[in-house]
Formats: C-alpha cells, sequence, structure tokens
C-alpha cells in the first residue's frame, strides 16, 4: 500500500522498478487487496491506520551510513527503509515515542551494496555462509496445482 494511495485513495498498478530496497519494488503487491479487505474497501479507515512514506535509494543509503557511524549498527536496505519510515512518522505526527524496527533480512544478504554505502567489509554469520557452498536449484513446474502438489508430496 503505497503513500500514493494513502493520499488519494487511486491504487494505480504500474511495472516494478529496480531499487536498493529489493522486496520494495513491486509495481503491483498482492497483498493491497488483502489491506482492503482487513479494512472493508473503505480508504478513509485505511488512512486512519496505516502511513506510508517513500524514500530514494540515495536517502536509504544516506540512512545506513548515519546509522552505522552513530550506533556501530548494520542496516540492510529494508531496515534502513523502516528507519527512515518512522523517524518520519514522528516528524509527521509530532510523537515522541520510541519505536522497534524490525528488519528481513541480515545485511549480508545485500553483502555487495551494504559494504559498498558503509564503506567496510561485514561478517556473514555462519549460519548463512554454509549456503555459499550449495548449488542452487530449480524445477519447472506447470501452472496446476494438482501437478504441484503431486511433486510437492514426492519431495
Amino acid at each position: 500500500m503505497g503513500p500514493e494511495y494513502l493520499h488519494s485513495g487511486q491504487f494505480t498498478p504500474r511495472p516494478s522498478v529496480r531499487t536498493l530496497s529489493n522486496a520494495m519494488d513491486v509495481g503491483n503487491p498482492s497483498n493491497f487487496v488483502r489491506m482492503l479487505e482487513l479494512y472493508g474497501s473503505m480508504w478513509n479507515i485505511v488512512q486512519k491506520h496505516v502511513s506510508g512514506f517513500s524514500f530514494s535509494d540515495e536517502q536509504t543509503r544516506a540512512a545506513m551510513r548515519r546509522v552505522y557511524a552513530e550506533h556501530n549498527y548494520v542496516l540492510d536496505p529494508h531496515g534502513a527503509v523502516g528507519y527512515l519510515a518512522w523517524k518520519k512518522y514522528l516528524e509527521k505526527t509530532k510523537t515522541e515515542a520510541i519505536g522497534i524496527v524490525l528488519e528481513t533480512a541480515h545485511p549480508a544478504k545485500f553483502l555487495e551494496d551494504v559494504e559498498n554505502t558503509i564503506g567496510t567489509n561485514i561478517e556473514i554469520p555462519e549460519a548463512l555462509s554454509v549456503f555459499e557452498s550449495r548449488n542452487k536449484e530449480a524445477v519447472s513446474l506447470p501452472v496446476n496445482y494438482a501437478k504441484f502438489k503431486e511433486w510437492l508430496l514426492a519431495q
């Protein structure tokens, strides 16, 4: 649910655009319908309960650098967007509160981008590094539930 919808009540699907925060690159998010269902498709109610903000890649990188410099904490790009959104929310609502920003991935998932942004190497956790030596495998399946179920049960 993007800031445009929250402002205007109009949802306009569009092609995805690659950004530093790739999980947010979706131009027509499937969870939009779920959000509408939760709120009975009532934009005015959604607008009262949901805030949305948008940030450029450079703003995201600046937040990653600032948090690393000030707190010695390495944010992944998605965590940086969450951090920026929390700060913007506090500014917009003139609220003084403590917030918790949850990240969706270890910064090592975005290793090159994170290291280039903060200017230092980051350690890859052992639980993640074990996957570097594994071969990636993909199975092509038709868009057919019965075939998928058959394949899944055979695993």
